[in-house]
């Protein structure tokens, strides 16, 4: 590998983060605004039984703090409850609420619309590639920053070559 590949990979990366206007902060769903960070909060309050805060901050890769002011934000705008579960004083499940589902509902057929016209306009042969290089991508940075979080992340590299 030469010191280019990861300079258009990083070149790449920040081309479709801008171009799929991930930089917006926020979307705008019929009357209510979710950051892109609550889109996919509504996602996984969706797809799954309700969670805890902590399941959810795994989920997403977020800081516990951070998720504690989402999730009070999402409450404030009726996206989601926060219900104690019986016999515990100390945590809280997060129930999507109806327009929370709605809003998942939303933002989901918007996003599902463009990918299919964003792969409808990729040849074949681009989109197999696209379906291995991806995903091949996706476990290498899982695994890198499993690595980084492990306690003897430094002992356990490779030296570099």
């Amino acid at each position: 590998m030469t010191d280019a590949v990861p300079e258009q990979i990083h070149t790449m990366v920040m081309d479709l983060v801008r171009t799929v206007g991930l930089l917006q902060p926020e979307h705008a769903v019929s009357d209510l605004t979710v950051s892109l960070s609550q889109g996919f909060a509504l996602h996984e309050l969706d797809t799954d039984p309700p969670l805890s805060q902590r399941e959810l901050a795994e989920r997403l890769g977020l800081e516990k703090s951070t998720v504690s002011r989402m999730v009070a934000d999402m409450e404030r705008k009726a996206l989601l409850v926060r219900e104690r579960p019986s016999g515990d004083r100390r945590s809280y499940r997060l129930r999507i609420t109806g327009r929370g589902r709605a809003a998942h509902a939303a933002m989901a057929a918007e996003y599902h619309d463009h990918y299919v016209r964003w792969v409808a306009a990729m040849a074949p042969e681009e989109r197999d590639a696209f379906l291995v290089g991806l995903p091949a991508f996706v476990r290498a940075v899982r695994r890198v920053r499993a690595l980084d979080r492990a306690p003897d992340a430094d002992a356990d590299r490779d030296p570099a070559p």
